[in-house]
């Protein structure tokens, strides 16, 4: 299904805040919110469907798919999400610290997930290189990435991540955070046997997450974490990552330039494979193309 975007300028965060009270008077919820950009001046650009019947229709792995629309420079957020004791967690491109309102914006979205229930909001797929930060209230945001660790996933005990240049996956329970207010005590859980890991998948889905390595994909089992285990792999290049999936449906793969730091000119996601679709089908999938082609 092809989805068109259309993009809502706001002129500083303020104005996003009269916005977003429209929009969800319209039927707007952090499904159908696609894009979210800062543009050098410090304007922020919402993507949300043209088409309203798609605004709480649309997959996840689809919105991975989307391609944004607008030409020029922007500075992208990849996700935004609600963490326990009033933390807000975003991961996106690197320079949304330079227009100095990224910490703003990721603050008001996590009060609009909080007014849908939500605990996250996923965005589509841009090339940059990752950012990841963690802010609570009154307090000052912290760039995790300054510390190596990029593309933070949370579970229900804590925060999974990646460290840039680096084989193993890295977790950090929340009671920790809680007891002493600072992202301080990141322990490695996982070690990749297929090179450094380049991206990991945006949100664990079933206890399982992906993580898109030099020499392949790796599925592993958090579901009792700190220990975490291997369920499958597949073989690549390392040019295709998946950066999502749709529930019990395909995979969301996106392809770049792997760097030994991660994935460089990522694209849009293709969805590959379908219903009941596991890791190795999408190896054998993957086996008969060559780097994923982009939409659009």
């Amino acid at each position: 299904m092809s989805h068109k975007v259309l993009v809502e300028r706001y002129g500083e965060p303020a104005a996003m805040l009269r916005g977003l009270k429209q929009l969800r008077e319209k039927g707007l919820t952090p499904r159908g919110m696609l894009f979210l950009a800062l543009s050098p001046d410090g304007a922020i650009h919402l993507g949300i469907p043209e088409n309203p019947d798609e605004i709480t229709s649309i997959k996840v792995g689809e919105k991975l798919a989307l391609v944004w629309p607008l030409e020029g420079r922007y500075f992208h957020f990849d996700a935004i999400h609600r963490l326990p004791g009033d933390f807000v967690l975003w991961n996106g491109d690197r320079r949304l610290k330079d227009p100095g309102s990224a910490s703003q914006v990721a603050t008001l979205v996590s009060s609009f997930l909080k007014g849908g229930s939500a605990r996250n909001v996923l965005f589509g797929c841009t090339p940059h290189q990752s950012g990841s930060w963690l802010a609570e209230t009154s307090r000052q945001v912290i760039p995790l990435h300054e510390q190596g660790y990029v593309e933070v996933v949370p579970v229900a005990s804590g925060l999974f991540a990646r460290r840039v240049m680096d084989h193993r996956l890295f977790y950090l329970p929340f009671a920790l955070l809680a007891t002493t207010g600072r992202p301080e005590g990141w322990g490695p859980v996982f070690e990749s046997p297929l090179g450094n890991i380049l991206l990991l998948e945006r949100r664990v889905m079933h206890d399982r997450l992906v993580l898109s390595c030099e020499r392949g994909l790796v599925e592993v089992d958090v579901a009792q974490v700190p220990r975490v285990f291997e369920k499958a792999r597949a073989a690549t290049n390392g040019s295709m990552a998946v950066v999502g999936r749709i529930d019990g449906g395909g995979f969301a793969v996106t392809s770049g330039k792997p760097e030994p730091w991660g994935l460089d000119e990522m694209r849009p996601a293709l969805l590959v494979g379908g219903e009941g679709a596991t890791l190795v089908d999408l190896g054998k999938a993957l086996a008969t193309r060559q780097p994923v082609a982009t939409e659009g």
